[in-house]
């Protein structure tokens, strides 16, 4: 069946729908407006093509980052968004990047072998070779011991999991509806696993430090993956601090790769490599910053009022971030196209902001919640903070909006179950209070501001996208994406005409931010 017929169905059906809800005046016929503009009139494969393909990576105060703001700042001001700007929120640290990247097998035979650049990793300064050694143990007096053997060596740092069965789980999948009924809290990371990660940490910049000082050519490692999947990201490095404890060149290299270089050494073979990991510092701006942009609201006595929507902009630089996280911040941008399309003018004012700086803890959004509103550390609220309706995100890969985590906000929970009806027919009914952590609504809820997450189908996100060499265009479900902008931009639309702002939970009480300072 056509879009358009599926459309003229629900145009009937949606106003029988409202009235079995309660108190939520929705406006039906702007909803399907905005469902018609953003279902046969999508922009979203130009916008992907533009954010994945054209730009590329985009790390963190890079000249990646830099670019694909400057391409998002033009192109909300040409489709009518005002105060469209580059912000800076505080100090982030260097950009980086990798200009060449190569490694092969040299002997026992010659075989290519797939790795890249490990972010913020130093410079071969051209191609260099030389005979692998196993690094056994990451700890310091394994490495003391050992310090004479791995000068001239390229290492081989250990690999956590060296089994790889057979999968029978297909890599992509949508939630079924007895998921979906079951979701709970989906934190990647919490407090606890937080002061777990620390010492680990410090353990490694003690035993960077100690490396970079053996004389070593290079490091080669790998943190999970299969089938030529390799996952790129570091969490050091960007700072004046460590930059030391990081020139020694790094490459991630794929499992099978890096297990058959194991073992192949552990047969005391002559095993040689040849790698090239032209790699580039940028210090001279150690500023971040993030992306905003504005469709003014038009009623004399809430356009002070603000309902803000995004995801972060920045990405690791294995591919070119297409679901992680191009596609919050595709579907955030089409939302506000189809708005400014539509010439739909709201009561509150719209604000989009895509972020920097989320890969490293979710600088960009903290630091723009910290500037703006407060810090939740001491919980002294600035003005603003009053002023800020809800903060909508997207951050979980490319598939289709299910539902909402409502973030224990009952009262919230209650009106974002009238506003799923009229999208019912395209999968989106899920209201759970349960919380969902690791993104950057998190820093608004942290201080008591409405900050929700999308419930997104997992698709391939987590076992072939997320941080990896495959998170690129062609991992972009396009009808996914037309269907998560359509919602966003309506939840964004119903929220900004509302009489009242999204109710509020009770203020927390002060405490450090889960991810501030988790870098020491």
């Amino acid at each position: 069946m056509r879009k358009v017929s599926i459309l003229v169905t629900v145009a009937f059906l949606i106003p029988a729908l409202i009235r079995a809800q309660s108190t939520e005046t929705i406006d039906t016929a702007t909803l399907n407006r905005i469902r018609l503009e953003g279902l046969e009139h999508s922009r979203i494969p130009w916008i992907a093509h533009e954010l994945t393909d054209v730009i590329g990576p985009r790390l963190t105060n890079s000249p990646g980052w830099h670019h694909a703001a400057a391409w998002v700042v033009e192109t909300l001001k040409d489709w009518g968004l005002t105060k469209a700007t580059v912000e800076p929120w505080g100090e982030f640290g260097s950009g980086w990047s990798a200009e060449k990247t190569s490694l092969s097998m040299r002997t026992p035979y010659y075989s290519p072998l797939i790795a890249y650049a490990v972010p913020w990793s130093g410079s071969t300064h051209g191609p260099v070779s030389g005979s692998t050694f196993i690094v056994e143990q990451m700890d310091s007096a394994w490495i003391a011991g050992h310090l004479a053997r791995m000068k001239g060596k390229v290492l081989l740092l250990p690999v956590r999991d060296t089994t790889d069965p057979p999968r029978f789980r297909p890599d992509a999948e949508r939630y079924s509806d007895s998921a979906l009924a079951a979701i709970g809290d989906t934190y990647m990371i919490g407090r606890a696993e937080i002061r777990a990660i620390l010492p680990m940490f410090t353990r490694m910049m003690t035993v960077s430090k100690m490396v970079r000082n053996s004389g070593a050519l290079a490091v080669l490692s790998n943190n999970g993956g299969r089938d030529g999947t390799v996952f790129v990201q570091s969490f050091i490095g960007y700072r004046k601090q460590d930059e030391a404890a990081l020139a020694l060149p790094g490459l991630e290299v794929a499992k099978e790769d890096m297990l058959r270089l194991i073992r192949l050494t552990r047969d005391g073979l002559p095993v040689t490599v040849e790698l090239q990991s032209d790699t580039r510092l940028y210090d001279q701006d150690l500023t971040g910053h993030d992306v905003v942009a504005e469709i003014p609201g038009t009623d004399p006595t809430l356009k002070a009022e603000v309902v803000m929507l995004g995801g972060h902009l920045d990405s690791w630089t294995g591919a070119t971030g297409a679901t992680d996280n191009g596609a919050g911040c595709i579907v955030a941008m089409e939302a506000v196209r189809i708005l400014k399309t539509l010439g739909i003018q709201p009561r509150r004012t719209i604000r989009i902001a895509l972020w920097d700086g989320e890969e490293q803890g979710l600088l960009g959004s903290f630091g723009y919640v910290k500037k703006h509103f407060g810090d939740p550390k001491d919980m002294n609220l600035k003005p603003e903070a009053a002023k800020i309706s809800a903060y909508y995100n997207l951050d979980n890969g490319t598939g289709k909006i299910r539902g909402i985590f409502a973030q224990g906000n009952n009262k919230a929970a209650d009106i974002f179950r009238q506003w799923f009806v009229p999208f019912k027919d395209l999968g989106a009914t899920t209201v759970t209070l349960h919380n969902t952590g690791s993104t950057d609504h998190l820093c608004f809820d942290a201080v008591g501001i409405p900050g929700f997450e999308f419930i997104q189908d997992p698709i391939d996100y987590e076992t072939r996208t997320h941080h990896s060499n495959e998170d690129n265009y062609d991992h972009l479900v396009m009808d996914d994406l037309e269907q998560a902008a359509v919602i966003e931009a309506g939840f964004v639309y119903l929220t900004a005409m509302r009489d009242k702002m999204i109710p509020r939970k009770p203020l927390p009480k002060p405490e450090k931010f889960i991810f501030d300072g988790l870098i020491p």
